[in-house]
């Protein structure tokens, strides 16, 4: 763990080390002082040497000047070190949750996984700056100021020394209770983060069912437990750092009696008592620098371990070395004895599942809920793995396709279309984003959604609000069909595309599906018959698998389940 959380050094090492210079530096300067004080006491002040106290005072001066400069060093650019390892790492971590499986996001909630992006991540920044600088700071004043105490008197030396270690026992026996309680505030800190992005974007929801006060027992329980996490937290550290307080006041008790008795009865000179209760203070400094790296090392490695559990997911879809990169597509799409379930499933939602479709054929799967329409519509692109069996796209198994040309050739349109907070033409272009502004100006006539737009007060610059929510359910539909006309993909998936609709607004987007579908290979998953009539050929779906399949003619004539289907839709 430590290893890998050291490898994000690496292209920060010569800042690193300048950061580490300056840290040696202010270690050496506080060195200097307690010594010139016992100089000025013990030899300068008694001999009248006013001369020599100024030019000292003049290189103490130049010191400053030194250790103003290191200092800034340390907290600007050493920060800036930290920012940057922070920026690392999550740039890292973006990437890996946009490899992960959908598995993965159908078992997390969005607002962990921001909390993990987010939360997490400040806390290794702080960490990465402070961390290596703390410990070398102390290092460097711990044994420079061991080695003066001992050469100022090693007697006071050794009696002093095994109260500052008790100091460092005290410290590791809470080491344990302080990474569970961090543990504990950053499971919790997502858990509430979770709780609040989920109550804000079902806020409409929340109102028109006049559930505020549910939405508000959700969050005072997590509220609660959030709470209650850093209760414990706090508690942790009021013991440890009360704890060490009291100790450090005992050591400076006992210094103040014995370093007393040693000038009445061993000749020690004011000046060395005086140097010698400055070291100590800087003997302690370190060691209240180590404390609070502790503190700091378990909340940010907290943080870290989080990071890595996400990073050590293996993604079962990944693409293949020298995967098949798709030329000239035709869009045949076989099944071949196809079995799925999803992991949070026990049952098969296919079994043994075997189909045909010929290139530029246009093809609809009806069936009841729960048949596994979506999903197959979803295990072509391999959005999921099939457990066994066979899809081929083209006589070659999709697994051996590199995973980016493979969907890039397939295009979706759905039911629930989302539109990220921005404006119209980057929404559409989002489905080509090399495209120029003119290519989506054509993509959004062929939508039927151009002349709309340009009735906005900003036309394609007008921001559509989080989630599209100052667009209508078709204007959000044709700008997803404006997004696949720009992709252009030869593989077209319409799962439930126009069942939210009206039938007027239903009308008028199934033109604009039907010309998105002229010449590709094209599924049609709709629970609203009227929509897929034209279709080549329908598939009808059973819990067994394919149960009817044919022209929509041909099925009404047989009277069999679509039939029944048919009339009981036409029926709404």
């Amino acid at each position: 763990m430590i290893k890998r959380f050291l490898s994000y050094y690496k292209p920060h090492m010569k800042l690193f080390y300048m950061d580490m210079f300056c840290a040696l530096i202010l270690s050496a300067i506080d060195l200097v002082f307690p010594t010139v004080t016992r100089v000025f006491m013990n030899t300068y002040i008694p001999n009248n040497q006013w001369g020599m106290m100024i030019r000292v005072a003049i290189v103490l001066i130049v010191l400053i000047v030194i250790r103003l400069a290191c200092n800034y060093f340390v907290l600007f650019w050493g920060h800036v070190m930290g920012t940057r390892i922070e920026k690392d790492i999550r740039s890292d971590l973006f990437k890996k949750f946009q490899s992960l499986n959908f598995s993965y996001y159908d078992e997390h909630q969005t607002g962990k996984i921001m909390s993990r992006l987010v939360g997490d991540l400040r806390e290794i920044a702080e960490l990465s700056h402070h961390g290596p600088e703390d410990v070398f700071i102390s290092f460097i004043l711990l044994v420079g100021t061991f080695i003066l105490l001992c050469r100022i008197n090693l007697t006071l030396t050794l009696i002093m020394f095994p109260l500052v270690i008790l100091i460092f026992i005290f410290t590791l026996s809470i080491r344990r209770w302080m990474t569970r309680v961090s543990r504990k505030v950053k499971a919790t800190q997502a858990e509430i983060n979770a709780q609040i992005e989920s109550s804000i974007s079902g806020i409409r929801l929340m109102k028109s069912f006049t559930n505020e006060e549910l939405e508000y027992k959700k969050f005072d329980y997590n509220n609660q437990k959030y709470y209650r996490s850093w209760f414990d937290s706090y508690h942790c550290m009021g013991v440890f750092h009360g704890g060490n307080n009291a100790l450090i006041d005992a050591v400076n008790i006992v210094l103040l009696l014995a370093g007393g008795y040693f000038v009445m009865n061993s000749g020690m000179s004011y000046g060395d008592m005086t140097a010698f209760i400055l070291y100590l203070s800087y003997l302690i400094a370190p060691i209240r620098r180590l404390i609070q790296f502790m503190e700091q090392f378990q909340a940010g490695m907290a943080g870290f371990e989080r990071f890595c559990e996400v990073m050590d997911i293996e993604s079962s879809i990944v693409s293949p070395e020298n995967g098949v990169i798709i030329e000239n597509l035709k869009g045949e799409i076989t099944f071949k004895n196809v079995n799925f379930k999803y992991e949070s499933n026990e049952q098969h939602v296919l079994n043994n599942f075997d189909l045909v479709i010929a290139p530029g054929k246009k093809i609809a799967l009806v069936g009841e809920s729960g048949v596994g329409k979506t999903t197959i519509s979803q295990l072509i692109p391999r959005f999921y793995e099939v457990n066994s069996g066979s899809i081929e796209i083209d006589g070659v198994n999709i697994k051996k396709y590199d995973l980016h040309s493979l969907r890039s050739n397939i295009g979706h349109v759905q039911q629930d279309v989302f539109i990220f907070y921005d404006n119209i033409i980057e929404n559409i272009r989002y489905g080509r984003p090399d495209a120029t502004d003119e290519e989506v100006y054509q993509a959004a006539k062929k939508a039927n959604i151009h002349d709309f737009i340009l009735t906005l007060d900003h036309g394609y610059l007008t921001q559509v609000g989080d989630r599209g929510i100052k667009l209508s359910g078709g204007q959000k539909q044709r700008i997803a069909i404006a997004r696949v006309f720009l992709k252009n993909p030869r593989i077209l998936i319409l799962d439930e595309a126009t069942s939210a609709l009206d039938n007027i607004t239903e009308s008028a987007i199934q033109e604009s599906l039907d010309k998105l579908a002229e010449g590709r290979t094209t599924i049609t998953i709709a629970h609203r018959l009227s929509t897929i009539q034209n279709a080549d050929e329908i598939i009808v779906l059973g819990k067994e698998g394919i149960v009817e399949r044919g022209k929509h003619e041909d099925l009404v004539k047989k009277d069999g389940y679509y039939a029944s289907l048919y009339r009981k839709t036409r029926m709404i």
